[in-house]
């Protein structure tokens, strides 16, 4: 939050006009394009196009279902990479869109609406993945991708000359949740919370399971992980992930309530992958007492402040800003190629939180963590996800 408030501050000096995360807008009730930038005056559409061919000023649309680029964790963090690249290019500008219901159809025809009007759209999350029809009815228009890659009319996985898509090996990060989760119970009982079973969702809870395995098999820990049977969550092929699932990524009452009745389980340490649902697991903990929350995506360590205490464990990284960033920065420069890329540790794109005063894991913790994290990047440890051939229960690295 500080970080995007700081740049809201440049811009302004700048006389830019954007909607900034930490701002009154986007209210939460907002959809569509969302204030951000002065509309364009006759003529500047074709003046826009010129200038980001000489690699300069682009205009750029960020598209997120259903809440929004001030959610504090997912869609913030594309916006924030998107900020960044606006701090160094103050001639750019930014329109997030939100879609409010994350039904697909409807995220399509956000995006069709806008195509013509940018030369970027950002596009956050897996209902988005099918743009490639889009995509490739506008070929002037550069699409990013985060967490699908693009299909075509027929559903078909296709690859864009237009479209850099990014998927994340959120199981790593996951793995890295679920040591720390079992490295710091005291109560021998840990869950993981998360918001709709799409495969980037379910890549961090079996990542999760894997690393509270890993512990106990390695570092004599015996944490068990809790799961709410009326919670399961059904993937995208209609197969039962188990886990704890609120059913949507804005529903904060729900995530409350799953926060609530697995802290009466007993369980002390949760690793909340939900979006904004998952501010009502924070809560949940917050009203507790010795409950610790594990972040996700982004660190989430000012979030976790309650009174003069703080709930944050650590968090589970995934970089998305900085990947954000670099391919804008690609368009800018005409550098920009079209691909569907699996991103991960040895590109330092997933990770988690140690420094001192952002996190509050023992020194312990930190140091087995890192040792097998380091297994991880090298591709020694390969945890469980959705879609690689392993379970949480068989996942390689289980000396």
């Amino acid at each position: 939050m500080k970080k995007i408030l700081a740049t809201i501050l440049c811009l302004s000096m700048a006389a830019m006009l954007f909607t900034a995360c930490g701002n009154p807008a986007p209210a939460s009730g907002d959809s569509k394009e969302e204030a951000a930038e002065e509309p364009a005056a006759e003529g500047e559409t074709e003046a826009a196009a010129e200038t980001e061919e000489a690699g300069t000023a682009l205009k750029i649309a960020i598209v997120s279902s259903p809440s929004g680029v001030d959610d504090g964790s997912f869609n913030q963090n594309n916006y924030e990479g998107v900020l960044d690249f606006i701090a160094e290019n103050p001639d750019s500008t930014v329109t997030p869109v939100r879609e409010e219901t994350g039904d697909v159809a409807a995220c399509m025809q956000t995006v069709e609406d806008i195509v013509a009007d940018y030369d970027v759209i950002v596009c956050c999350g897996f209902q988005f993945a099918g743009i490639g029809a889009i995509a490739q009815d506008n070929p002037d228009v550069k699409f990013i991708l985060v967490d699908t890659y693009p299909t075509d009319a027929e559903g078909n996985e296709v690859e864009c000359a237009n479209v850099y898509a990014m998927q994340f090996k959120e199981q790593e990060s996951g793995f890295a949740a679920g040591l720390a989760a079992a490295l710091s119970t005291q109560s021998g009982k840990v869950a993981v919370v998360n918001g709709i079973a799409y495969p980037s969702n379910v890549n961090y809870q079996y990542g999760f399971e894997s690393g509270v395995n890993y512990a106990n098999k390695n570092y004599g820990t015996t944490a068990e992980v809790v799961e709410l049977a009326s919670y399961a969550g059904t993937d995208v092929t209609g197969a039962n992930v188990g886990g704890n699932y609120v059913g949507s990524f804005s529903d904060e009452q729900t995530g409350k309530q799953i926060g609530n009745e697995l802290i009466s389980a007993g369980c002390d340490v949760i690793f909340v992958a939900a979006g904004a649902s998952g501010n009502g697991v924070f809560t949940a903990a917050k009203e507790a007492d010795g409950v610790y929350i594990i972040g996700c995506d982004v660190d989430q360590y000012d979030d976790g402040v309650n009174g003069d205490k703080n709930i944050i464990l650590t968090s589970g990284l995934k970089v998305m800003d900085m990947n954000v960033t670099l391919q804008l920065n690609n368009v800018k420069n005409g550098t920009f190629a079209g691909m569907n890329a699996l991103l991960g540790a040895d590109t330092d794109s997933t990770g988690f939180v140690s420094e001192e005063g952002r996190c509050q894991l023992s020194e312990d913790a930190i140091a087995k963590m890192t040792e097998a994290f380091g297994k991880v990047k090298s591709g020694e440890i390969v945890p469980a996800a959705n879609f690689n051939g392993l379970t949480p229960e068989d996942f390689t690295g289980l000396n």
